[in-house]
């Protein structure tokens, strides 16, 4: 018989429900531990975020919402002594095109050119700006958009993305190579700017710019053109879209800058020199002004502030005529017979000759076996220092400079400015070659070839062997002559005018120092006046009756100079010179050297026309185009080269018209 379950029918179920009971609290316990704690862990992140995390997020939201735009000041203008106006600004709209935003460059640039004209110097100039340039800067496809072409481009803008266009400020300059060497040009900031610009800490004042200067008066006085650059906080939305603006800090256009030079002297130097490759500096000797700082042939300055396309610049950059060397500065050649008068003051100071001491010029001077020849078959008969200037006898600096000895010439001839930097306020200046035992020794590597010889002395002399100058340097020593050996150290800037106030701050260079910290020169220094005396009664007398005479005839002023050749190569002994049977580029430099009026000097030049033959004949003229514009205001009847005026009827290419 079966017994009866004592918890009754129902007792497994209902032990079964308890314990379901209990493990459900368990789990509700367990999920509002659960709750609790997630709970915990968002106040926690809550305080974390509005309590001690506050001011970081804060800014993070704001940087989100404000957008920071810098605004580029405008540049600086620069303008010649007169107030014509050589570098300036206007605004243009540009398609620029962002490589890292672009999938398919090539593609969008061919559909672009469906909307607007893309030329291939177009495609080029943006190729080699992207060679130069970080894959996300924007680049210039095309600059200069006309309103129809801004239209255009914007009923189609949602077609291109990374395209856009941009409201630039352009460089222009209105004058085109005129002064180009001078003025020089801005271009787009490369990585090596870049890295200068980081190393002068100076990225805060270059955001949002993409031209710096690059050469020339741009590039040296880049610090007083660029500006201030403005910053403006703009709100924006989630779409980072602009919708108001909140503060505005105005940028500080760049200082103005007032030249010395006189654009109309410039340019009847450049049209004098004309097609012949050259240099023509003009200084004013009181003050250091520089009036003319030509470099012939020139080149476009506008090109460049796009970035030039590649046919331009392998047409500069190829040419064997060389536009982008600025001769002025960095052109170094023997100065020939202008180097005399600075020999000749150099032999009274040291006491090595006297003005009435006279030589026999036989037409030749014998050192050992070699012959040094006079270019004057015959010679010039007897010789003081007065008429080896006037009629430049080579013999007697040829005996002259047998006397010295090469390191008292370096010694006696360096003050003028030979072979040192002027201090000119531009860029890139190169010191010239002012030989002696020391520059030979350290110049070359070989034992045998740093020994100096007193046979390379006797060529110096007449402004040949190792002398190499520049012809900032020849005016420069032209200038200091004229002002009685008082040193102006020369410059380009006259005054700056601040941009905020208008006031206008002279421009005062100062004479170079060296490594600790003294002048490399004396500002005076100490000629007798009547050594001077001489030189400038010989000097005055060269336009008269002596070499530059036909060059000045009629002049209605007294002005003094020296003519100049210099041999490009060494002719053997046997040899004589012919122009005509003689390469173009291995002719002979021609230099003319002068200041007037004679008496109280406004100006003073140095003419330089390379493979031009005799100075006389190719530089001379030129200076005195010049000379009347400065001294009596009148222009050249027919704007153009200058005259190459041939040899008088009956006379020797090597006679008395001869440097």
């Amino acid at each position: 018989m079966e017994m009866p379950n004592p918890a009754g029918p129902g007792g497994a179920e209902l032990k079964n429900a308890e314990r379901e009971i209990q493990a459900f609290r368990v789990r509700l316990m367990f999920a509002g531990s659960l709750v609790a704690l997630c709970f915990l862990l968002l106040a926690g992140r809550f305080v974390m975020l509005q309590i001690v995390n506050y001011d970081e997020y804060q800014s993070a939201a704001e940087d989100n919402r404000i957008s920071v735009l810098p605004i580029v000041p405008n540049r600086g203008l620069i303008l010649d002594r007169n107030g014509v106006v050589l570098a300036r600004n206007y605004s243009a709209y540009t398609l620029e095109i962002t490589p890292s935003k672009v999938a398919d460059l090539e593609e969008t640039i061919n559909q672009l050119a469906q909307l607007i004209e893309v030329q291939p110097k177009d495609r080029k100039r943006f190729q080699k700006l992207m060679a130069e340039s970080k894959n996300f800067d924007s680049l210039p496809i095309r600059t200069r958009l006309t309103d129809e072409e801004v239209a255009r481009f914007a009923a189609n803008r949602w077609r291109f993305a990374g395209v856009d266009i941009k409201a630039r400020l352009f460089r222009q300059y209105p004058l085109g190579e005129l002064a180009s060497h001078v003025v020089g040009y801005i271009g787009r900031i490369s990585e090596k700017d870049l890295e200068q610009i980081e190393a002068r800490s100076l990225e805060a004042n270059y955001k949002g710019s993409e031209h710096i200067g690059k050469i020339g008066i741009e590039q040296s006085y880049e610090k007083e053109l660029h500006g201030t650059t403005g910053f403006e906080q703009v709100e924006v939305d989630a779409g980072g879209r602009a919708v108001r603006t909140l503060a505005r800090t105005a940028p500080v256009s760049g200082n103005n800058l007032t030249l010395s030079i006189d654009i109309e002297l410039q340019r009847i130097a450049e049209e004098a020199l004309g097609d012949r490759k050259g240099a023509v500096v003009a200084i004013e000797p009181a003050t250091g002004e520089v009036l003319a700082f030509a470099s012939r042939p020139g080149f476009d300055p506008n090109l460049f502030v796009d970035g030039i396309d590649t046919v331009n610049w392998d047409a500069y950059n190829n040419s064997p005529d060389k536009p982008l060397l600025n001769r002025p500065l960095r052109g170094a050649y023997p100065p020939g017979s202008t180097f005399k008068p600075f020999m000749a003051l150099a032999a009274l100071t040291m006491g090595k000759r006297r003005p009435e001491q006279a030589i026999s010029d036989p037409g030749y001077f014998m050192f050992g076996s070699h012959r040094f020849r006079d270019d004057k078959v015959g010679g010039h008969g007897s010789v003081d220092m007065h008429k080896s200037i006037v009629v430049s006898c080579d013999t007697y600096y040829y005996m002259l400079a047998n006397d010295m000895g090469i390191d008292n010439i370096a010694k006696y001839i360096g003050p003028m400015g030979f072979g040192a930097l002027t201090g000119i306020d531009i860029e890139g200046e190169l010191p010239g070659v002012l030989p002696s035992t020391a520059w030979k020794a350290k110049r070359f590597r070989r034992p045998e070839q740093q020994r100096w010889y007193a046979g390379e002395t006797i060529s110096v002399g007449i402004g040949q062997g190792y002398n190499a100058y520049t012809p900032l340097q020849l005016a420069h020593a032209t200038a200091t002559l004229a002002n009685d050996g008082k040193v102006k150290v020369p410059h380009l800037v006259r005054t700056i005018e601040d941009a905020r106030t208008g006031t206008k701050q002279s421009v005062l260079p100062q004479i170079p120092k060296d490594a600790e910290g003294r002048p490399t020169r004396p500002a005076d220094l100490g000629y007798k006046p009547e050594h001077l005396a001489i030189i400038k009664k010989a000097l005055a007398e060269v336009p008269i009756t002596g070499t530059a005479a036909r060059a000045f005839a009629g002049a209605g002023y007294a002005s003094a100079g020296k003519t100049g050749t210099a041999q490009v190569f060494t002719l053997k002994q046997t040899e004589k010179y012919d122009a005509k049977r003689i390469a173009e580029h291995l002719r002979d430099h021609a230099w003319y050297i002068a200041y007037a009026p004679a008496e109280n000097p406004k100006i003073a030049i140095a003419v330089l026309v390379e493979n031009g033959g005799f100075g006389s004949q190719s530089a001379a003229p030129i200076a005195r185009m010049l000379f009347d514009y400065a001294l009596l205001g009148k222009k050249p009847e027919k704007p153009g080269p200058a005259p190459l005026l041939a040899p008088k009827p009956g006379a020797l290419a090597d006679d008395e018209d001869a440097d």
